[in-house]
């Protein structure tokens, strides 16, 4: 029985002389009885393949599957969209924070269609999703009840994560969110730029009035704010696959302060709510994470399942406008898969929605292509 990632390799290696236009699918790794309605009832949509094994181990049954899925997509999508300069534009353009959220008022995602979405991460060979429930920004494209800087307060009124949550159940796709952590540009208690580094907040050339500064200042609130609401993301919207947190240079950049976010306390809480989820801190902030989750270029080794996260666009992960017409190619996005594949990793490639929430026809046309190439090589290689 062929794994996943063997049939990848196969296919980026081979793809471009195979003529068979076999479609490859699911296979049970621990060749489960698929007679135990009670079993496959319990069992997320996604790890259906490993229904026995979940029922002894739902965490080791969800790593095992990890490791053989190979492609995932991540969206990258926010108030950042709209400007099309990149996802750290707040950052990089030093924009108030009033000033920035004024996009708010700009958000419709009209074109956000998730059934497109997932329908085309199936058709490129890809197992699972991941997208940006709140970026550094702080604005949650979800129904949050701890903000009103969320999608639902906008024009699109809509909470997106819960569109793709329903769409990856109902297709058998894994759902992960991404959620950030380290750092956040909006909240008054998120970690400030006195105490850490890492690009804890834009540099200001004056003091920004939404913060809390010296003894009015308490990380703990901020943390609890994050439990919260990750809390939420685990209770509201079905099985979650991972919980995959980003801004790791923020805490990383204090070892001697790192115990005051509370992560390990986190990590059992996220385990708790749902026993099959992953969580992955970037390459691993504690140790104790269940895989890692490095971007492009990463050089190193890794004792725990391992991802690799690119991007179709040549530099930002958000929408950059000045990037079209320089989005990864097919050859190229095959290239990555071969080389995500020799070190035995999975690839998240992710793609910027446009400001309206449609996926950028280049990467569309990419990632078909993709699914085409992958395909015409059998399970038997």
């Amino acid at each position: 029985m062929i794994k996943r990632r063997d049939f990848i390799q196969a296919s980026v290696v081979g793809a471009s002389a195979a003529a068979s236009s076999s479609i490859f699918g699911t296979t049970s790794v621990w060749g489960q009885d698929k007679s135990s309605a009670q079993a496959a009832a319990a069992v997320p949509s996604y790890l259906q393949d490993v229904a026995d094994h979940y029922q002894q181990d739902p965490r080791r049954a969800a790593i095992d599957w990890f490791n053989n899925a190979g492609f995932g997509l991540f969206l990258h999508y926010g108030l950042y969209s709209l400007l099309g300069r990149h996802e750290w534009v707040q950052y990089r353009e030093k924009i108030r924070v009033d000033e920035y959220a004024k996009l708010v008022d700009r958000f419709n995602a009209e074109k956000f269609d998730a059934d497109f979405i997932t329908d085309l991460a199936l058709d490129a060979g890809m197992k699972y999703i991941n997208i940006t429930t709140r970026h550094h920004d702080s604005f949650c494209l979800f129904d949050s009840k701890y903000t009103d800087f969320k999608s639902t307060n906008s024009p699109a009124k809509r909470d997106l994560v819960g569109e793709l949550a329903g769409q990856c159940a109902t297709k058998g796709l894994g759902f992960y969110l991404y959620y950030s952590h380290g750092r956040d540009w909006r909240h008054p208690h998120a970690p400030n730029n006195g105490d850490w580094g890492g690009s804890a907040r834009p540099k200001y050339d004056r003091p920004e009035t939404f913060y809390k500064y010296g003894d009015e200042h308490d990380l703990q609130v901020y943390v609890e704010f994050m439990k919260n609401q990750v809390t939420e993301l685990l209770t509201n919207y079905g099985p979650v696959g991972a919980i995959w947190l980003d801004g790791f240079s923020t805490p990383a950049s204090r070892p001697d302060k790192l115990a005051q976010f509370k992560c390990q306390e986190l990590y059992d809480h996220i385990h708790s709510l749902q026993p099959q989820v992953l969580v992955s801190y970037k390459q691993g902030l504690i140790g104790s994470e269940d895989f890692k989750a490095p971007e492009r270029n990463w050089k190193g080794k890794s004792e725990v399942p391992l991802e690799i996260c690119d991007t179709l666009q040549p530099h930002g992960w958000g929408y950059t406008k000045a990037d079209d017409g320089k989005h990864k190619t097919a050859d190229q996005v095959m290239g990555m898969l071969r080389k995500a594949q020799g070190i035995d990793a999975n690839l998240l490639l992710n793609t910027g929605p446009l400001p309206d929430g449609s996926i950028h026809p280049d990467d569309v046309k990419t990632l078909k292509e993709v699914g085409r190439r992958l395909r015409q090589v059998p399970p038997n290689g």
